[in-house]
């Protein structure tokens, strides 16, 4: 199926018409430094859509092919196959000059990119596009975003899931519709520009294990070592510090990349050395050990106390006979937010959204169902209006997408850009005073919709379904996105930390340098210019895991206050529909903002809104989670 239709003239789609190669790889588990691709298929696309070139390959990845009853890839089916390096050129040809396209394309680009660095080869992509970031742009009336779900919304048909050949053709007439409907909504496409294919993070390292107790604090003035606490080293060591850090992991510390007021000591030779630990040491009052007292000290560690592992009943694995349990939505609890993390100097006053009851009356949600898109007024005046919404039961839309009912015209909303396709394709418009008492038409609905998602407020906390006993991890993730117009650079981040609010080591902070933890629980996805997510494999974190805290970040002198709100959707997995989201409102000088936050209570997960700003920069942020950074 072409591209182009007699729906849309030519030039209308000049902006969506590219060379692409669509890619699907099948693998033997979930982490690109450390699993391997076991088939790949590429289908080339011109720019009419039409398909010029297809190449698919089973390979032998020289390991153990991994969840067999998930790919149906078994040891013997690989074997005599061949090798990647062997297929690699082939690949390069048919990817090079052209936009990579794949579904949840980071995961497909990741293993690529690690398997040509392996062969020591170049992987020639310089953009790559995820066709499911592209349809929660579009946000068809689907119950996800699944590729089999999507085909079947396109009328794509689908022979052989989770073969790599039919899933590569299935995403190449998943591409083309979802194209034509970004077209027909004017939606700019989410490309992502891709790093040099040598970055070093493709290099295969081996992950730290975490402390396995808690942090007893400091040492009493010539007293032993706990299990536990939390050490550094700075200057030059007599034993070679590979190995004096070895013996300290041994014997039940944890070693910190850096110094923070939750540092038990520093090791140094010379504490006047003036190395930055050693100045943070003495502004923290940090004791410090020389060397020879520190591996005297390693002789006679004391016992220390195990992080906490909690279990809940529910989360037991059910019998093969038992059928995984439906995702419900999960209820809001009253719960008071606990105080964000210190930071140096005062944080900015984000807007203020007083509680709500968790079940309000029908006659008060006269919204409920419907995305609201509010353009044009000032930014405290689009504030109260999202604020509205929400009171109203509505979601608020910070983007136009095919999900959007209504939108509400503040003063100098008619000169949007978004307008003229808004007028074009009849979307209800109100003024601003339809949301003192919204009048309501009853929307023309296709059917297989999704439940709508629960709306919360900015501080609403709920409760995370309890695992379905499905023998797949699925990583809860949390997506953040802005408006499409935005101009500036936002990061999204993520710092795991224990009960003290610290990271138990500098890799526990997820960016995009790192955009992943040392034990691939916590993964940073590059979505788009203006969407990013944070995955959370809640299931496999560490006892010492209390808490991840999702932030964002403005990289230079823009502020959150010229970006306008974020919107927060968070569900069981990358293309399952969102159970709940947030719109959340800065106010006008915030630089960093703490989005959200996934914590222990008890034997459950739970998740908080916090919306929180302050006008200090990412560095000051993570180091206030005891994260070693230079602004």
């Amino acid at each position: 199926m072409p591209l182009l239709s007699p729906a849309f003239d030519e030039p209308g789609l000049r902006d969506y018409a590219h060379d692409w190669a669509v890619l699907d790889v099948e693998t033997s588990g979930l982490v690109a430094r450390r699993d391997r691709v076991l088939s790949v298929a590429v289908v080339v696309l011109g720019p009419d859509g039409e398909q010029t070139e297809e190449f698919s390959t089973l390979l032998d990845p020289g390991c153990d092919p991994g969840p067999v009853h998930v790919h149906g890839l078994t040891a013997e089916r690989l074997r005599g196959a061949p090798v990647f390096d062997q297929v690699a050129p082939r690949i390069a040809g048919m990817l090079r000059d052209r936009v990579l396209v794949a579904h949840n394309a980071q995961f497909d680009y990741d293993f690529l990119a690690h398997e040509f660095a392996r062969a020591g080869a170049a992987l020639p992509v310089a953009r790559r596009l995820c066709t499911l970031a592209l349809n929660r742009r579009v946000d068809p009336p689907t119950e996800d975003l699944r590729l089999g779900t999507l085909a079947a919304h396109y009328g794509v048909p689908q022979v052989r899931a989770h073969d790599a050949l039919d899933d590569t053709r299935v995403l190449a007439g998943v591409l083309r519709a979802s194209l034509r409907e970004a077209a027909r909504l004017d939606l700019p496409l989410p490309f992502v520009s891709c790093p040099p294919r040598q970055d070093p993070r493709f290099a295969p390292r081996t992950p730290k294990t975490p402390c396995a107790y808690r942090n007893p604090g400091r040492p009493e003035p010539g007293g032993p070592l706990v299990q536990g606490m939390k050490v550094a080293i700075t200057g030059e060591t007599l034993t070679p510090r590979a190995e004096l850090e070895r013996q300290a992991v041994e014997a039940g510390l944890n070693v910190m990349a850096s110094v923070s007021r939750h540092t038990s000591a520093l090791v140094a030779n010379d504490a006047s050395s003036g190395s930055g630990k050693a100045r943070r040491a003495l502004a923290e009052g940090v004791p410090v050990l020389d060397e020879s007292t520190f591996v005297r000290l390693l002789g006679d560690v004391r016992p220390g106390t195990p992080h906490e592992r909690t279990r809940s009943p529910e989360a037991a694995i059910p019998s093969p006979a038992t059928p995984p349990a439906p995702a419900r939505i999960p209820q809001p609890v009253q719960e008071p937010a606990p105080p964000a993390a210190v930071l140096p100097g005062p944080a900015s006053s984000a807007p203020s959204v007083p509680p709500r009851p968790a079940h309000p009356a029908a006659q008060d949600r006269p919204l409920s169902g419907r995305r609201v898109l509010v353009l044009g007024g000032t930014h405290p005046d689009a504030v109260a209006a999202r604020g509205r919404i929400v009171e109203l039961g509505g979601a608020a839309a910070i983007n136009l997408s095919s999900s959007v009912t209504d939108v509400v015209l503040l003063e100098g909303g008619e000169r949007d850009r978004r307008m003229k396709r808004i007028t074009a394709l009849a979307f209800p418009t109100h003024e601003a005073a339809w949301l003192d008492t919204p009048v309501i038409t009853p929307l023309a609905r296709q059917g297989g919709g999704p439940a709508a998602p629960r709306v919360l407020p900015r501080g609403g906390v709920i409760d995370l379904p309890q695992p379905s006993g499905s023998a797949v991890a699925v990583p809860w993730t949390v997506t953040a996105a802005w408006a499409q117009q935005t101009s500036c650079e936002i990061d999204v981040v993520a710092f795991v930390v224990d009960e003290d609010e610290q990271v138990c080591f500098d890799e526990d902070f997820v960016f995009y340098g790192a955009p992943e933890n040392p034990g691939g629980t916590v993964r940073l996805h590059s979505d788009g210019p203006t969407e990013q997510t944070i995955g959370v494999d809640l299931a496999a974190l560490p006892p010492s895991a209390r808490k991840v805290v999702v932030a964002a970040a403005i990289d230079g002198s823009p502020t959150f206050g010229d970006v306008g709100a974020i919107h927060i959707s968070s569900g069981p997995g990358p293309s399952a529909a969102p159970l709940v989201q947030a719109t959340l409102d800065a106010a006008t000088t915030e630089r960093t903002l703490l989005l959200a936050e996934l914590y222990r209570r008890g034997p459950l997960w739970r998740l908080r809104t916090v919306g929180q700003g302050y006008d200090r920069g990412l560095g000051a942020l993570a180091r206030s989670y005891g994260v070693d950074v230079t602004d």
